[in-house]
């Protein structure tokens, strides 16, 4: 087994170009990019049903397309546009920031129910389907979050985005953690994304086909707890 983990791990390869000077080629190990494909392939046909289900329930609920689709910083800093269900109403935008607390009122009644069984998510499978996201990776921001910490996402995103990491367990409840605070992006900027940070730059240094593995199985055990 230990022969066969050192095969995956010296054959990579080149999966996005980085565009910005300075940056490095960009690598996937093809052990990862494989456990993507499957991951992705067997979660989206599985959970075609669910998916038929729970459009219905969104669209019953509340007028608006099914997906929202909002612009992240990729690999190499370069922007995709995310795939979730839509949890919230459909000019939520123009209603408020990005930041969002339990009981926002922009959030529909499905989309409450979603949101915390984390099903919302379930649509990045397409985003790791098209080669923009992994399975297990740091979570991907918004431009303006990167933006203020760019050295440090200049370290993290030589890996794609994921839909869980180290990160996503942690603060798995965080828009919890966020309706506390008396000012909630101060708190996210100040004290949530710099550990965020960290934790990512943790994954960058540790990625390994026995730590995604263990992050999967923990995320599907948090789930369904």
């Amino acid at each position: 087994m230990s022969k066969f983990l050192g095969f995956l791990r010296r054959f990579s390869v080149t999966f996005i170009e980085a565009s910005s000077e300075g940056v490095e080629s960009l690598r996937v190990p093809i052990w990862k990019r494989c456990v993507d494909l499957a991951f992705s392939c067997i979660g989206l046909l599985l959970l075609s049903p669910l998916f038929a289900i729970i459009a219905v329930l969104i669209k019953l609920d509340s007028k608006g397309p099914v997906f929202f689709r909002q612009e992240r910083v990729g690999q190499g800093k370069r922007i995709f546009r995310i795939y979730k269900f839509r949890t919230m109403i459909a000019d939520a935008p123009l209603r408020g920031g990005q930041l969002t607390a339990p009981g926002d009122a922009r959030i529909t009644r499905v989309g409450r129910w979603l949101r915390g069984i984390k099903l919302d998510e379930l649509p990045q499978f397409i985003n790791v389907m098209k080669g923009e996201m992994t399975i297990v990776g740091p979570r991907p921001e918004v431009r303006r979050y990167v933006d203020l910490f760019s050295r440090d996402y200049d370290e993290i995103l030589r890996l794609p985005p994921g839909i869980t990491d180290l990160a996503s367990l942690k603060y798995r409840d965080e828009s919890a953690v966020l309706a506390l605070a008396a000012d909630p992006e101060h708190e996210y900027i100040t004290r949530i994304l710099p550990d965020k940070i960290a934790l990512g730059k943790e994954y960058a240094r540790r990625s390994s086909l026995a730590l995604d593995l263990s992050l999967i199985f923990r995320t599907l055990l948090n789930i369904f707890r």
